[in-house]
């Protein structure tokens, strides 16, 4: 008689490695210390929030914070994207006729508005602070910036001299990017908050956003002179 055949088991639970949860765990304890640096600094300024602050929103100890990170200033920058890389997407992704000035004053501008977002224009504001570390690296990733901005007004078959004049205008783009991160205005905004105390919120935005539009016509004027 032939003896019955041990059925065949059906597909189980699926296991996931020890290792594999411990690097999903890791990646997220790192989101999420990002994440609360990112609120804090722009809620409050990069200066008036400590590391301990940050580790005890986290939910974890100082030591394991630094286990992720080497100084409080790499907290400022994170993997996710920023203003910046809006800027550069803007102007890669903009609609035939719109000029590259265009484009990145209208993503300034709506930043501005999406004040509840960190990675906005007001939070991006307060969060870099004056911490000489902080802005050597914002100053590195200017430059990132322009030439990534350098590459999207580039097209197939420019010459050498179109490759010039796409730099100039890059860097044009990004005089108006930095000016928004200027002490100078900074001051200008802070000015205005003073003289509206009562809505300080409301007058920084439009303090901001007057000066990023006056600012672009200037620049405008200056492309306009330059043939772009």
């Amino acid at each position: 008689m032939k003896s019955a055949e041990a059925p065949v088991p059906g597909p189980g639970p699926a296991h996931v490695p020890a290792s594999g949860l411990r690097e999903r765990k890791k990646r997220m304890t790192r989101a999420a210390i990002f994440e609360v640096a990112a609120r804090l600094f722009s809620e409050r300024g990069f200066e008036n929030v400590t590391v301990a602050e940050i580790a005890d929103a986290a939910n974890i100890s100082v030591k394991t914070l630094f286990t992720y990170v080497r100084s409080k200033e790499e907290l400022v920058f994170s993997d996710e994207p920023n203003i910046l890389d809006a800027l550069v997407a803007a102007v890669r992704d903009r609609p035939a006729g719109q000029a590259p000035l265009d484009a990145v004053t209208s993503t300034l501008l709506n930043a501005l508005v999406a004040d509840t977002d960190p990675a906005g224009l007001e939070g991006f504001h307060k969060l870099i602070g004056q911490s000489p570390a902080v802005r050597s690296r914002l100053r590195a990733l200017w430059d990132e910036t322009e030439d990534a901005l350098t590459n999207a007004l580039t097209e197939p078959g420019d010459d050498v001299h179109e490759h010039a004049a796409h730099r100039l205008e890059a860097a044009s783009l990004m005089v108006l990017a930095r000016t928004v991160t200027s002490q100078e205005v900074r001051a200008l905004v802070a000015s205005a908050v003073d003289a509206h105390a009562t809505d300080g919120a409301a007058a920084e935005r439009q303090a901001l956003g007057e000066w990023i539009r006056d600012a672009a016509d200037r620049l405008n004027q200056g492309l306009k002179a330059a043939g772009r």
